[in-house]
């Protein structure tokens, strides 16, 4: 028990935290709250001056669950060129992302020039919540998955979200191994089966969703009560 419980803080200390995780790729290591996403003299505005500036941005207002949100793009001179970014930086976000696969329904952007920027207005509609967003763990490997998902049936959760930092080849196979493990140890064979979705859904993976159900939840929570009673 000590052990599986070191695993899991290990996993978490490890992880990425707050929307400093959302950040994709080679921009990983970007800090979201530093001045070069953010407009200085106006509050709540976002900056952009390439191409990775703007699937970042994206990735910012996600993290926060923001609905709409304003853009200033700079180094850009004519609309089509405007207009072919946003489109190209809106459909890898929402397609091949973890995150935005995972969470958000459509990304509409328009555009207006300016004197020396464009100023872009974003619209996000989403398919998760903002604490579904909020709830996502991240992890190193699959590795981690079994501690997590025996601490979320501990707390009596019927779904879990996990961004993992490594794919391999055989990684769905992992998971779905390790799924069989801990539904046969916790006495889940018999319920039925848990959804596992996996995101984006072409490419590497980088987050597993799992829907365990009520009957899940139930099941662990009487599963406990009955250990406790023999001890």
């Amino acid at each position: 028990m000590k052990l599986r419980h070191l695993t899991l803080l290990l996993c978490v200390s490890l992880s990425l935290t707050g929307c400093s995780a959302l950040l994709e790729r080679n921009y990983a290591t970007v800090e979201p709250h530093s001045s070069k996403f953010w407009e200085s003299e106006a509050a709540g505005t976002l900056r952009a001056e390439n191409y990775q500036d703007i699937v970042n941005d994206l990735l910012i207002l996600i993290g926060q669950h923001t609905e709409s949100a304003t853009v200033r793009l700079y180094n850009y001179e004519d609309d089509l060129t405007v207009a072919d970014t946003l489109e190209q930086a809106t459909t890898e976000v929402q397609q091949e992302t973890p995150m935005g696969a995972y969470a958000v329904e459509y990304i509409t952007a328009s555009s207006r020039s300016q004197r020396g920027y464009y100023e872009i207005s974003i619209q996000v509609s989403y398919r998760r919540t903002a604490e579904q967003i909020q709830a996502v763990v991240n992890a190193t490997s699959t590795e981690a998955l079994s501690a997590l998902l025996e601490a979320a049936l501990d707390e009596g959760r019927t779904e879990l979200a996990v961004r993992v930092g490594y794919w391999g080849e055989d990684g769905q196979a992992r998971v779905e191994e390790t799924v069989a493990q801990l539904r046969e140890a916790r006495g889940l064979a018999e319920t039925p089966p848990w959804t596992i979705s996996y995101y984006p859904a072409q490419g590497p993976v980088g987050l597993i969703e799992f829907v365990m159900g009520g009957d899940a939840a139930a099941a662990a929570e009487e599963n406990s009560e009955n250990l406790a009673e023999e001890s």
